[in-house]
């Protein structure tokens, strides 16, 4: 069976360059993704770095068929041969391509394969012990690293990289000056993507918004409704039953009377008999 014909391709998305800022969002499950597909959002990624959101891909890819969907590979990557089995697992469960933050040494190596990588610039989370959480960028000599790196992924192969928390201006002239499809995530207007995630748009968590996010609904609030909900319909319940409320003549089936007299009387011979 023939796999939905997807909207993009990357070729399709290399073409777009510079023609149009495209709109992406990471989401987590498949009701998220089914609704971002039906809001006509552009790009999609989602979390590839555990059994269990491994295990959940594919339900991700059938609920927006004709998305691309990019799969962010695990940190901690420790040999390109992972990597790349890591990647080929991915597209084979339906992935458009997958996103990996290790070295270019890693990234040369999915590359080389044909897999398509969306490398990592910019504030990296799980490296914040070098940085602090900050905009990375705002000197001279974090810009200009920052161009190295930029170049050392498109010499790896690289199609794409997510541009994290690096300022505006600067980004927009990165952009200007490379192939690569820049994704920004709080990095400002002038890259080839708009990038955030399904959390900070529907505010589904109770931390501070990261100041370069926007959230459009307030989901934590509505799970905390739900919550008190489901508490006092268990007390509830739990009422009912002890105090003889619950089942009701509504919840039950009954034997037709004559039947379970008729059953009574037998038990009663046979308990005689014996």
């Amino acid at each position: 069976m023939l796999r939905p014909r997807k909207k993009y391709t990357v070729y399709d998305l290399q073409q777009l360059k510079g023609q149009r800022c495209l709109t992406h969002i990471h989401v987590k499950s498949p009701e998220e993704a089914a609704a971002a597909e039906a809001a006509g959002v552009d790009l999609m990624s989602c979390s590839f770095d555990q059994a269990e959101s491994q295990a959940r891909f594919p339900a991700l890819v059938a609920a927006a068929p004709h998305s691309f969907l990019s799969a962010a590979t695990p940190h901690g990557l420790a040999t390109p041969e992972e990597a790349i089995r890591v990647a080929f697992r991915a597209l084979e469960l339906g992935a458009s391509s997958v996103y990996c933050s290790a070295s270019p040494f890693i990234i040369e190596a999915m590359a080389r394969e044909g897999i398509p990588v969306v490398g990592h610039l910019g504030l990296v989370p799980r490296h914040v012990t070098w940085t602090g959480y900050r905009a990375i960028g705002r000197t001279l000599a974090e810009a200009q690293a920052l161009w190295r790196r930029l170049r050392e992924l498109e010499s790896a192969g690289a199609y794409a990289a997510e541009l994290e928390v690096v300022p505006h201006n600067l980004a927009r002239f990165l952009c200007s000056q490379t192939r690569l499809l820049l994704m920004s995530l709080g990095s400002g207007s002038g890259c080839d993507t708009q990038f955030l995630f399904s959390d900070d748009i529907l505010g589904d968590y109770d931390e501070r918004l990261p100041r370069h996010a926007k959230a459009y609904r307030d989901f934590a609030a509505e799970h905390r409704r739900l919550q008190e909900e489901r508490l006092a319909a268990f007390r509830e319940y739990i009422a009912d039953v002890r105090e003889g409320r619950f089942p009701e003549r509504a919840h039950l089936v009954e034997m037709e009377a004559s039947l379970l007299e008729e059953l009574q009387r037998s038990v009663a011979g046979d308990s005689a008999e014996s």
